[in-house]
């Protein structure tokens, strides 16, 4: 992908999704398809456990409401849904009309803490095979990315991945707002290229 392309979000793609295709970006239905164990609240998990507890659908992105809970009932809010977790490493990959075009991994500082904070993100050569279903949709969008924790995909985005777009570097580093000083929001301010 050349310099200087837009910053694109999630909200900026939207009306651009087929019907018929907006399942991928609803996370619950995503894992139903995908065979993972998971429901919305309403429904209790099988056995009391950890899970990861998302917002069904997340146009502002960066894993905003997700957080680990430990579940034994319908303790959920509705618009959430439940999910095993998938243990390994936290893969992006962008696709451009079905074809991959870039690979990044994630690193937290804490893993199970906040799951809406990367500490990191480096450029990688890995390939990546979409499950079929995933394939059939991202052969008619000029624009792909899936993310993926220990080879399940967990998120579907129509877009690039901006935060690797306009620059060369190979390792990115998120600077975070309250890192410095105190902010409800905790906005990133931008990254550290490498």
């Amino acid at each position: 992908m050349s310099n200087n392309v837009p910053q694109i979000g999630d909200a900026d793609v939207f009306d651009s999704i087929a019907p018929d295709d907006l399942w991928c970006v609803d996370k619950l239905i995503l894992a139903k398809k995908l065979g993972y164990l998971c429901g919305p609240a309403g429904i209790v998990p099988p056995s009391p456990g950890q899970y990861v507890v998302r917002p069904i659908m997340n146009l502002k992105m960066m894993s905003r409401g997700a957080s680990i809970q430990y579940l034994d009932s319908d303790s959920i809010p509705d618009g959430y849904f439940w999910c095993e977790i998938f243990t390994g490493r936290h893969l992006s990959f962008d696709y451009h009309w079905g074809k991959q075009i870039l690979a990044v991994e994630g690193f937290r500082n804490d893993p199970f803490e906040r799951l809406d904070r990367f500490s990191q993100w480096n450029k990688i050569e890995e390939e990546f095979k979409l499950p079929k279903i995933l394939q059939d949709v991202a052969d008619r969008y000029i624009f792909f990315n899936v993310e993926v924790i220990g080879k399940k995909v967990i998120e579907v985005h129509f877009r690039y991945n901006d935060d690797f777009a306009n620059h060369n570097a190979t390792t990115i580093i998120p600077i975070w707002k309250d890192e410095f000083y105190s902010s409800p929001a905790g906005d990133r301010l931008g990254f550290l290229l490498k």
